[in-house]
């Protein structure tokens, strides 16, 4: 399957319809619906799906989905607080969240669910240059103030043919806590960490360029910005006509499309085989180099409580029917928001956690 998907939605329209839903709660885990209510805070990335979801879970369970998008690190944070039933997070907990996470779960673990997938890509607002190739060398030196200008000698050999001007470079990060901050410099770390020797983090450590606040933000400010490039998920790219750029994993420059970014995600292998807690092995699908294969993908983690974990029993029933039927009915209505669907082996793997809750 090639796809080239196009969003049906601005940001605006999706943040509109997550406070609407936000509207027919009454408080956390709590509401007049049979069905129940879960509530949810963290990462942006996922936000397009979470309100594809609650439109889905509207028309097909009754379920009351209230998901706030303000950073896979303020998710986090709210979820341990006890304040949201769920937390959204782009990367996986650290050990001290771990800790942390398992007493807000009356000393029952946090499992980790990927249940939304979707490829980052590299995005570019550089007037005149509209088929651009960049690897992780070059990637890592951009971001971090090595490479400052397009016409640079290392961006040239990467795109012979390609008239690259002298314009500066203008790199664009997100300023707040991020779990697409995270897993993109763990791609890098990965690949060239004489390039990028910092440690993988939610909080940006590249020198210089400039900040913006979550996926929205860093897209908008590309957009104005001549000269400027940033990670940012496909929809939010696609969304503000930016240019996207191919990305050399070893195997020359791989176009970001469904089918490329699917094949990644369908060699993708999770930490602890068997395991109910499903965190996926970014450091070995982000060192892919299957030819055809865009493996800078990054799963968002629902991170909920374990069997056992919440006080109330209704949380974990709706929240095993909301995403049970996220997987059944959601999923193929993913790709027009950039979004990449679950392959049916992942999802497999999915429902045995599911089913567990």
């Amino acid at each position: 399957m090639s796809v080239n998907p196009k969003l049906v939605r601005s940001a605006g329209a999706a943040a509109a319809t997550v406070v609407a839903a936000s509207l027919v709660l009454t408080a956390c885990g709590g509401s007049d619906s049979d069905a129940g209510s879960i509530t949810g805070e963290g990462s942006t990335a996922q936000q397009k799906a979470m309100t594809t979801f609650a439109d889905v879970l509207t028309d097909n369970g009754g379920v009351n989905l209230d998901y706030t998008g303000s950073g896979s690190g303020a998710g986090v944070k709210k979820f341990i607080a006890g304040d949201v039933d769920f937390a959204g997070s782009d990367s996986a907990l650290k050990d001290d969240e771990i800790a942390e996470a398992k007493t807000r779960c009356g000393g029952k673990d946090a499992w980790h669910i990927p249940l939304v997938a979707g490829p980052v890509a590299v995005a570019f607002n550089v007037p005149g240059v509209d088929n651009l190739t960049l690897n992780a060398s070059t990637l890592a030196k951009i971001f971090d103030s090595k490479i400052t200008s397009w016409d640079d000698a290392a961006i040239k050999a990467l795109n012979p043919g390609v008239a690259l001007p002298a314009t500066k470079i203008i790199p664009v990060h997100r300023s707040d806590s991020s779990g697409t901050t995270d897993n993109f410099t763990k791609f890098l770390n990965a690949n060239v960490p004489a390039d990028w020797p910092y440690e993988p983090s939610k909080e940006w450590a590249g020198k210089g360029g400039s900040g913006a606040a979550k996926s929205t933000g860093v897209g908008d400010t590309v957009k104005k910005t001549e000269g400027s490039v940033t990670y940012v998920e496909w929809g939010f790219a696609q969304e503000n006509d930016l240019g996207i750029a191919k990305v050399d994993f070893g195997k020359g420059g791989t176009e970001l499309t469904a089918a490329t970014a699917g094949k990644a995600l369908d060699l993708a292998k999770f930490k602890t085989p068997g395991s109910k807690d499903l965190v996926v092995d970014t450091t070995a699908l982000y060192k892919t180099q299957e030819a055809g294969a865009y493996p800078l993908v990054l799963t968002t983690y629902e991170i909920v409580c374990s069997t056992g974990g919440y006080s109330d029993s209704k949380v974990s029933e709706s929240l095993k029917t909301a995403f049970t039927t996220i997987l059944e009915k959601g999923q193929d209505k993913l790709a027009d928001e950039g979004y990449v669907p679950l392959p049916a082996a992942f999802q497999t793997t999915l429902r045995g956690t599911i089913d567990a809750l």
